[in-house]
């Protein structure tokens, strides 16, 4: 990054192509949030390349061994790292954590080597039980600042970084790549999973302000990891509707696929069910709305009926 005098992690160089993108028609964040239940997160100063585990300064074996677990738990593998310059030498942490739709957790560890993670028994968490780390009580904060992979990230993530660290001090990380560069800047809120985008320093504050509260602000948020797209758009069309803001006020029952429409079941703090009807169609995002410039196609979901 060039704030850490490197120029490898995006920088002032890419200002130009973010303002294109910004110009671009903001995309509906709404069922995007990356699909994970099982996360890890190994801090590792200093600058990453696209492939975060491959082009990090990681010890070979470490990163083979963090694409193992990846597949085997299946878990999200995230890197994380101060938003300030750090020693690249020294005890790192670790986080493990489970994004269950009932249980959620975090639990903190502090390796002297990152050697340690090649026999550190994490099976547990392919169950979503404890690896035995110290719990984590407070919510923590990743925003992605992975400008290797595609500019946006880090021209738009690391002001919204510096300006939470701020607010929630050591809780935020920056951190690799989470999915849904063109919403950038992008945070994800542990345990919970949930994530937000196109947030800049004043939303990702008042973002934070509310997650701290139990609260979710509808304008920025892109869904909860542990559904499937679709359920993330539904819950989203059902809190707008009703107005429920509560993190825990609309649950996930089910859903009926019905050609390329699915019943989603939801019940709400209020009392009672609502089932949302929700279309499912495909759109290509055009390659402006990413610094990468990276056309894509992506499901697009349209809310056809709410019944209760």
């Amino acid at each position: 990054m060039a704030e850490r005098g490197d120029g490898t992690d995006g920088g002032g160089s890419e200002r130009d192509t973010c303002a294109a993108r910004s110009r671009g028609e903001r995309e509906s964040a709404l069922g995007t949030a990356s699909r994970a239940r099982r996360w890890l997160l190994v801090e590792q100063p200093g600058a990453w390349g696209s492939d975060a585990l491959a082009s990090s300064g990681l010890p070979t074996v470490v990163a083979d061994r963090l694409r193992a677990l990846a597949r085997s738990l299946p878990a999200r593998v995230l890197l994380i790292r101060r938003t300030r310059r750090t020693p690249p030498d020294g005890p790192r942490s670790v986080y493990v954590g489970w994004s269950g739709l009932e249980g959620r957790w975090l639990e903190h560890l502090v390796l002297p080597d990152l050697a340690e993670l090649l026999t550190l028994d994490l099976a547990p968490l392919g169950d979503g039980r404890s690896v035995g780390g110290t719990p984590v009580r407070t919510p923590l904060y990743l925003v992605c600042t992975n400008g290797r992979h595609d500019p946006c990230c880090a021209e738009y993530g690391r002001p919204v970084a510096s300006a939470l660290e701020q607010l929630v001090g050591q809780r935020v990380w920056e951190c690799s790549h989470v999915g849904g560069d063109r919403f950038a800047g992008n945070l994800v809120c542990l345990p919970d999973g949930h994530f937000y985008g196109h947030l800049d320093p004043s939303s990702a504050l008042r973002v934070v302000t509310a997650h701290e509260q139990g609260q979710v602000v509808l304008d920025h948020w892109r869904g909860r990891s542990p559904l499937p797209f679709v359920v993330q758009a539904a819950e989203g069309y059902v809190r707008a509707a009703i107005g429920l803001a509560g993190r825990d006020d609309v649950r996930f029952r089910g859903s009926r696929r019905d050609g390329d429409r699915h019943r989603v079941r939801f019940g709400l703090s209020t009392g009672g069910e609502v089932v949302a009807v929700v279309g499912v169609s495909e759109r290509t995002v055009p390659e402006g709305l990413t610094c990468a410039g990276t056309g894509r196609i992506t499901p697009s979901f349209e809310l056809v009926a709410l019944e209760r």
